[in-house]
């Protein structure tokens, strides 16, 4: 399934969800700079707060998948799809390198955020949290916002994404109570494939029209 925008999947996925939880006190939360797009469409049409869960990759030389990620919140978690056997091997041959690969990438997630972050956990007490994203080819960033959701008190959790694999479809089933997905695919060429329009902001502009956001909240 294709789409002409991000805007046109998120109202899309509104659409699905609006019945069912609109005002109903809802926390939408982003993965990604296009899932801003995506779930700013959700925010408006449930009449709910939004925000960005900020995450960075880290990826090891010559590997084709992370090995790991993290969020602005601090939370590390390994990347599922690799064996334990293989991550103990490569986290042996790539201690040095993934522990300056931490620090930089923490430092990285701060330097636009701050040093408290976008997210604020006590805002998504006892709502009911939507993540979002605007395609998901692997189960790292679910695991992330897992890892990072489990001191909050949160209602419900449900995850809305225009495109996902077969594996991030399974996941989702285990960890969330609801699911909204466009459309699955066994084959995925790339989040942007599937939009005819990849004209996303710049991150500082995502994030400065988060924070935006965010210091309403707090007013």
């Amino acid at each position: 399934m294709y789409f002409a925008s991000r805007m046109q999947a998120g109202r899309m996925l509104a659409s699905q969800m609006e019945q069912k939880y609109r005002n109903q006190n809802c926390a939408v939360v982003a993965l990604d700079d296009g899932g801003v797009m995506v779930g700013a469409q959700i925010a408006v049409q449930l009449h709910s707060v939004i925000t960005l869960l900020q995450l960075e990759e880290l990826t090891l030389p010559r590997e084709p998948k992370a090995i790991a990620g993290m969020t602005d919140g601090g939370s590390f978690v390994y990347n599922k799809e690799y064996t334990d056997a293989e991550i103990e091997e490569l986290t042996g041959e790539y201690h040095g390198f993934i522990d300056e690969e931490r620090v930089q990438k923490f430092h990285m997630l701060n330097s636009l955020s701050g040093a408290g972050g976008l997210i604020n956990k006590k805002v998504l007490k006892h709502r009911k949290i939507i993540l979002v994203s605007d395609g998901l080819d692997t189960v790292l960033k679910l695991d992330l916002a897992e890892e990072f959701l489990k001191p909050v008190e949160f209602e419900s959790l449900i995850v809305a994404v225009p495109i996902a694999t077969v594996p991030v479809i399974d996941k989702i089933h285990v960890m969330a109570d609801a699911i909204y997905c466009l459309s699955v695919t066994d084959d995925f060429l790339g989040t942007d494939h599937y939009y005819d329009n990849n004209d996303i902001p710049d991150h500082k502009e995502i994030v400065d029209t988060i924070k935006n956001i965010v210091s309403r909240w707090k007013k």
